[in-house]
């Protein structure tokens, strides 16, 4: 006679197996897992989302539920010790130094740029250019020109085009001096300040690199999803405090003007009423991913390098890889990841998903009033594991 099995996987996490944040010890390849099959997710789900990010010249994807691995996977040669480039989602580190800088004392935000680079570091007047801040860098509103060369930090491209903190503009060239900024502000090369302060404690590799008058971050895909995890906990690794400024943390990850609600400290925020984009100066009405959490923050690059943190689901996601477009800033494929992602769970699981794949340690098996039982015939009966997930099952012969 055949036998049928159906599951229904209710995924009820316990605190004790899932409310904990996971940190992977440093110096080591040691990574703690999470099985989809826990989260109810189903594998030819996840092979469609492998394929769509193989077919849009995806590299690596790393997804972190609770600090621990349930996604990762590689293409086109790429491996986990492989560095790539971060583009512009390496802003998010620049962000994470100056707020260090600020906590040591060697800057304020809100001290002029001048007072770094000194005077003639761009081609306004003197009046003009001394109300440019550190904060003004932070949040795209110099109000330097973007129009006549986004990239180029020579003076002579540094124009005025209005009064710093009057016009949002994703331009890259004022960025890039923050690398000047927090160097003559230490005493120490960018490098360096960043292996000791963020590197270093959680176990990142990465180097920053000049490409043209760009200044880009490097690191292996898993360095980049530690970072997330370390942004995730509020800047805290693993019960040491990395960043104790908490206001200034808070601020990078919020709405830093009111000229572009989706913009903090070099990150990208979901959930707002507005947003502005690069190159556009139109505000569009609604959020910059709106299949995904509100709570979301995002640090975004070209050709599609992404951080992805949402701290309501305990959530880190990862993308490295060359360009699936020629967006400055990969928001239409952060939309189009987000919907394989939400597709993920399946109502039902097939027995060939749990075959030879569930490590789990079952407990007890109960029946409907919660007594202990055995494997009844033709109705339901729950399975509880050590995870903390529960199964239901109808066997029906």
């Amino acid at each position: 006679m055949n036998k049928v099995i159906i599951v229904f996987c209710f995924c009820l996490f316990s605190k004790s197996s899932f409310s904990q944040t996971y940190f992977p010890p440093n110096n080591s390849t040691e990574w703690d897992t999470i099985s989809y099959l826990n989260l109810n997710w189903c594998q030819n789900k996840i092979d469609s989302l492998y394929s769509f990010l193989d077919t849009n010249n995806t590299k690596s994807f790393i997804l972190l539920k609770n600090g621990k691995i349930v996604l990762e996977q590689y293409f086109n040669g790429h491996s986990d010790t492989s560095n790539w480039y971060w583009a512009s989602a390496g802003k998010t580190i620049t962000s994470f130094l100056v707020g260090m800088a600020q906590e040591e004392g060697y800057l304020e935000i809100t001290d002029t740029t001048s007072d770094y680079l000194g005077n003639g570091w761009t081609n306004c007047n003197l009046i003009q250019e001394k109300k440019i801040t550190i904060w003004n860098q932070l949040t795209m509103t110099t109000g330097l020109d973007d129009n006549v060369s986004f990239d180029c930090t020579n003076d002579t491209c540094l124009l005025y085009l209005s009064d710093p903190g009057t016009r949002w503009a994703y331009h890259n060239a004022p960025y890039t001096l923050l690398r000047p900024v927090i160097e003559n502000a230490t005493g120490q090369g960018i490098n360096l300040y960043n292996y000791q302060k963020l590197l270093n404690p959680i176990g990142m590799n990465g180097i920053f690199l000049y490409s043209g008058y760009n200044n880009i971050f490097n690191s292996t895909s898993r360095s980049m999803a530690r970072f997330g995890l370390l942004i995730l906990n509020n800047g805290k690794w693993d019960g040491n405090q990395i960043m104790s400024d908490t206001n200034y943390f808070n601020q990078m990850l919020n709405t830093s003007q009111m000229l572009n609600e989706s913009y903090g400290y070099l990150w990208w925020l979901n959930g707002k009423t507005s947003s502005m984009f690069p190159g556009i100066q139109f505000i569009f009405n609604g959020d910059i991913t709106p299949n995904a959490p509100d709570d979301l923050v995002s640090a975004l690059g070209k050709n599609g390098q992404i951080i992805n943190v949402v701290p309501s689901e305990n959530l880190v996601w990862v993308r490295m890889g060359e360009a699936p477009d020629s967006s400055l800033v990969p928001h239409d494929l952060n939309i189009a990841i987000w919907n394989y992602i939400n597709d993920l769970p399946c109502a039902t699981l097939s027995i060939e998903d749990y075959q030879g794949k569930d490590t789990r340690k079952l407990i007890e098996i109960v029946d409907v009033l919660g007594r202990e039982s055995e494997q009844l015939k033709n109705q339901p009966i729950f399975y509880i594991y050590d995870d903390g997930t529960v199964e239901k099952k109808i066997i029906i012969e």
